[in-house]
């Protein structure tokens, strides 16, 4: 088995958020590589399956380390593994579910925690008929009882699916429990200046509307050209 060894000590260095972005696509299509039999792989290779250049490849690498050879290219297994040490997902991070209606039940239902190295260890809810069930394993508490549950349990990650109307309250109650970080559903942004936490805020709508405005470009490109003709 290969390990991380091989392409020495992580640097831990401040790297551009940019980044840190394209390091889970990175994993993703060594992924696929791996499943595919692939043991091998060049940056040119992996730039023309990622729509990125070689040079750009190699230099996200490098905020890390050495990780290829000159004329060998980039071993897929021990890459795989390194930068998925370098996004933490052999620490065994523990998370909390907070809302377990729609969106909350979605992801415990189709998002698998485990794969990217986190423990979905219990939900909370203030729906009655939710407390005290388990679902795909996870136990769903009463929300009365999660700052009991932070003092006895050491979690790192809160996942955030209340209503927009109770994020703030539940925010405050995260931070004074020693919560490090949120990956917030709500729909309203979290971040502030100078906050003691960190927050990943999903939008569901900017991928959509960020696609809008590429076929929006793209029909009036087609329109003028047309005209031209």
């Amino acid at each position: 088995m290969l390990r991380t060894e091989e392409y020495g000590k992580v640097k831990r260095i401040k790297v551009s958020n940019n980044v840190i972005r394209r390091l889970p696509r990175y994993l993703r299509k060594l992924d696929e590589l791996q499943e595919s039999g692939i043991n091998r792989v060049s940056s040119f290779e992996l730039g023309q399956q990622l729509g990125l250049t070689p040079s750009q490849i190699r230099q996200d690498f490098s905020c890390f380390g050495e990780f290829g050879q000159q004329g060998y290219g980039y071993n897929v297994a021990a890459l795989r593994e390194q930068i998925s040490v370098i996004l933490g997902m052999d620490r065994g991070y523990r998370a909390i579910l907070i809302g377990a209606g729609n969106i909350g039940h979605a992801l415990m239902d189709n998002f698998s925690f485990q794969q990217c190295g986190v423990e979905l260890a219990a939900a909370f809810d203030v729906k009655e008929s939710l407390i005290g069930t388990l679902f795909h394993g996870v136990p769903i508490l009463s929300m009365d009882s999660l700052e009991d549950y932070l003092k006895k349990n050491p979690v790192a990650i809160a996942v955030l699916a209340v209503p927009k109307e109770a994020a703030l309250n539940v925010t405050k109650t995260l931070i004074e429990n020693g919560i490090e970080a949120i990956w917030n559903f709500t729909n309203m942004e979290l971040t502030e200046p100078n906050s003691p936490i960190l927050v990943e805020n999903v939008h569901f709508s900017d991928s959509l509307l960020s696609l809008s405005y590429f076929v929006s470009e793209r029909m009036d490109e087609n329109a003028a050209r047309s005209a031209q003709e």
